[in-house]
């Protein structure tokens, strides 16, 4: 057996995977089935450390059911419209299709030597126009069952990427990729009616058993369902009244103002008439439309001069004021402030000097609210000193309750049910996504194109060299003929939002080169997803669409009932950091450099860096005065440990110089053995080179037993079996609960045993072949050769997983310690059912009692069958 030469050894066994064809699925009822699928990535141009480690997860469940006797569906494809092609193409010049489709081919190739078991015959990227002609059918069929519609509505604006972006696309106030600061404007767009399924959509959450519980909590947290009382505020000069929706309606006699959004039909009336006005609005648009953006602002007021009358006295007068924190989308636009009990309203009243009154304290304090609001949990019972119900003492709960059923039987208000969810608004002012099949008649109005003209291709000749949507300017794309009349007509230039098309990606996998979206017979056998990984960033824009996706598809008959639910199980793994290394300039602004740009020192035990220098180089000193050197020339570089990979950083760690030094086996052993699969991992040169030597280990093993006699007698061959079945339990239980860590410390334990056994030939080769069935998911190419060299049958990727047997689990002997006067001595080993008289002899026997004992009978001697022998001198 030749050196271990993880280059060669990869290639070979990843040409006899593709030549045997055993990572092709093929629908086959006379297997269970199994589709694990990681998130699909976005074609970047180049992997990362966080790819290697979520496909590799996926890859380890899939090559443990393959061997386990399940048809595995494990495939690939790339979520590849968005703005970055665009941003490229008009940065390098090109086309945004020739710089997808040439990353893909880039990350295809860095992928596969890892050598993951994917069906790459069902490859696919969403900007194929099989893929996105297919979305383009769906969204005609969701039109036509009322889930789409298009109307005005107030958006969030990114004036760098000249788009529309969804709340969840808007971070602390900006645009998730161009970093601009979001305007609100008002435009005509198309909708999802995701807010239909908000209840549905919430209570299935509790059958979600196999999703982390974190995930289900921010999806119900973003689904928001709270219970409220709506009314109306009667106005002073006899215009329409005001309704409100409050979910503390308790608070009502605390009220200090009756707010309104920016976007309410008052608001606009009154910015139509009233120049100031229409300045104060304006000012509130340059903001987000998001809860987060509108939290963070400063808050901003505008008082009307309309006045309102209290619903429980026609004499209390509240003023009306234009609020910029107020969503016109949630609720009814319109709110009364309680700014004792709320911290926004509390700011707000204090800037405009409006008058502050607590309606509740405490039970034992009760100081007035100065400058931070009240507001306790509402299952906590308070002193109510502000109630028309009559409460005294009560939870804010008990409360709620009470002010509406006294509302309801008043018969001024209503107790509403009503949801944060908002409905999906997935237009987008660009080119590079898929365009939106619909046309615009001056006769007709608003048509569906014909399903027999999808798709509805982008067309190639499009310049960037102007701002805005190329296809807005692309006369002979946009201008066409009703598909109704036949009239001149335009098409509609908005693209749909990327999320849209990682909505239903799942569902196409089960049958990507289908003349319909799905075929619903590969579907009713694929679906649903058994196992889901990806990170926990897509708790919300990509599950909670993929959700509503999926009912959606049922309803238009694409996907069968049981896949409304499209993923039985979640897992969110954690990232791969890299320790950063960093200096700051003058204005105490980071500064990054890279690995090859520092100097590592060791001082006192520990670690230092410092950067190159000419100053530094060819010093004949040690590193504590190399040290100095460097303080006092301002080149020492703080090491900071555990952040996430970022170029911007300089911390990333290219796979494919891993894979070139080290092979894919060690990348794929350390991104999995050093931390639990949900935590962050760090990666460490040390590290990947301690893995690649255990690599080595094993295989230095394989080569020693293989070379022994083969009927080489030994001893100790039970005992080597027996750690071996215990191993396979272990083993498999750490793969089937994504304990994969666990499962390569076991792995780790048993390579020593089997280093250290003096067994015969024929246990050590059992055990170095079901070594490499139970490495055969962390490293498959290891594990195929070791297999081959041990003259394992086939290929060990579809050879039966080992099956730990019972009988060999349980230890006929058990060692059990010796406690002398309640300290531990000593211990010995004996079997299971020997007699306590027996074990007491055994016990009394041993050096260490005896020299206790000094030749004097014991006091008193104490077996507990099976755990200790107490021995009191």
């Amino acid at each position: 057996m030749s050196r271990y030469s993880a280059t060669e050894i990869e290639a070979k066994w990843q040409e006899a995977w593709d030549k045997a064809g055993i990572f092709t699925a093929n629908h086959k009822a006379d297997k269970p089935k199994y589709y694990v699928l990681e998130m699909f990535p976005y074609p970047s141009g180049r992997i990362h450390m966080g790819h290697v480690r979520n496909y590799t997860m996926g890859d380890v469940i899939a090559r443990h059911k393959l061997a386990t006797g399940h048809n595995v569906l494990h495939p690939m494809g790339w979520d590849a419209f968005g703005m970055p092609a665009e941003n490229a193409a008009m940065a390098i010049g090109g086309h945004p299709k020739d710089w997808t489709y040439s990353n893909i081919a880039d990350m295809r190739d860095q992928m596969k030597p890892l050598g993951l078991s994917i069906d790459w015959s069902r490859e696919f990227a969403t900007c194929d126009p099989e893929y996105y002609g297919q979305q383009q059918a769906l969204f005609l069929d969701m039109l036509d069952a009322g889930l789409v519609y298009r109307k005005n509505a107030v958006v969030n604006w990114d004036p760098v990427d000249m788009t529309v972006l969804a709340n969840e696309q808007v971070e602390n106030g900006r645009g998730w990729r161009s970093g601009a600061l979001v305007e609100r404007r008002e435009l005509t767009q198309w909708f999802f009616k995701i807010s239909d399924y908000s209840e549905e959509l919430l209570d299935a959450l509790d059958t979600l058993d196999n999703w982390p519980a974190k995930v289900r909590l921010m999806q119900e947290n973003w689904i928001g369902k709270s219970r409220g009382l709506q009314f109306g505020f009667e106005r002073t000069d006899g215009g329409d009244p005001i309704t409100v929706y409050t979910t503390r309606p308790d608070t009502l006699l605390g009220a200090s103002f009756v707010g309104i959004s920016p976007d309410h039909p008052i608001a606009k009336r009154l910015e139509a008439e009233n120049p100031e006005v229409a300045e104060f609005v304006a000012e509130c648009r340059k903001g987000g439309t998001t809860e987060e953006a509108i939290e963070t602002a400063e808050k901003l007021g505008f008082d009307t001069g309309i006045k309102v009358k209290h619903p429980l006295d026609p004499s209390w007068e509240l003023p009306v004021w234009i609020a910029n924190f107020i969503l016109m989308d949630y609720g009814t636009g319109a709110i009364f402030a309680c700014p004792a009990h709320d911290q926004r309203d509390l700011d707000f009243c204090r800037k405009y000097g409006l008058p502050v009154v607590d309606t509740f304290f405490a039970l034992d304090d009760d100081t007035p609210v100065d400058k931070i609001a009240f507001v306790p949990p509402k299952t906590e019972k308070v002193r109510w000193v502000n109630h028309f119900a009559g409460l005294t003492e009560a939870t804010g709960e008990e409360a709620i309750n009470a002010t509406v059923d006294f509302a309801e039987q008043a018969g001024w208000g209503e107790g509403v049910t009503k949801y944060r969810l908002r409905d999906w608004g997935l237009s987008r002012q660009r080119y590079w996504g898929c365009p939106i099949p619909v046309v615009h008649c001056e006769s007709c109005g608003v048509v569906p194109e014909k399903k027999e003209n999808l798709p509805v291709r982008l067309p190639d000749d499009v310049t960037f060299d102007k701002p805005g949507n190329p296809l807005d300017r692309h006369p002979t794309w946009r201008d066409c003929s009703c598909p109704s009349c036949g009239a001149p007509a335009k098409r509609e230039t908005d693209t749909m939002d990327t999320f849209v098309d990682s909505s239903w990606y799942f569902a196409r996998f089960t049958a990507p080169r289908a003349e319909t979206p799905t075929d619903l017979a590969e579907a009713e056998y694929w679906m649903n997803v058994d196992q889901y990984i990806g990170g926990i960033e897509h708790a919300i824009l990509h599950l909670l669409y993929s959700r509503f996706f999926a009912r959606a598809m049922n309803l238009t008959g694409h996907l069968p009932k049981k896949a409304i639910e499209p993923f039985d199980a979640l897992f969110t793994q954690g990232m791969v950091t890299h320790e950063i290394y960093q200096t700051r300039d003058a204005n105490g602004r980071p500064v990054y450099h890279l690995p090859e740009d520092v100097i590592e020192l060791n001082v006192d035990g520990k670690r230092w860096a410092v950067l190159r220098h000419e100053a530094l180089e060819g010093q004949d000193v040690d590193d504590g005065a190399l040290l100095a050197m460097a303080n006092l020339a301002n080149l020492v570089v703080e090491i900071i440990p555990s952040a996430k990979m970022s170029k911007s950083k300089k911390n990333v760690v290219d796979p494919v110089s891993i894979i070139s030094a080290f092979g894919a086996d060690t990348a794929r052993w350390f991104v999995l053995s050093d931390s639990p699969p949900e935590r962050d991992v760090e990666w460490t040169a040390a590290g990947a080179e301690a893995a690649y030597k255990h690599l080595n280990r094993v295989w230095n093993l394989c080569d020693r037993i293989g070379a022994m006699e083969a009927n080489a007698a030994g001893e100790g061959d039970e005992d080597l079996l027996r750690e071996m079945h215990k191993t396979i339990r272990d083993v498999t239980l750490g793969v089937e609960s994504f304990g994969f860590n666990a499962a390569i410390a076991k792995l780790y334990a048993f390579t020593n045993t089997l280093a250290k056994s003096k067994a015969g030939a024929a246990a050590q080769k059992q055990a170095i072949k079901t070594l490499a069935q139970l490495m055969s998911p962390m490293t498959p190419h290891l594990a195929e050769d070791i297999w081959a060299h041990q003259g394992g049958e086939g290929l060990v990727a579809v050879a039966p997983w080992p099956v730990a047997h019972e009988a060999m689990l349980v230890d006929d002997t058990v060692t059990l310690p010796i406690q002398i006067n309640g300290k531990r001595r000593a211990e010995i080993s004996v079997p299971k059912d020997m007699d306590k008289a027996e074990v007491e002899n055994i016990a009394l026997s041993t050096e260490a009692v005896q020299k206790a004992l000094d030749g004097n009978a014991p006091k008193k001697v104490i077996v507990v069958p099976g755990r200790i022998v107490n021995v009191v001198v």
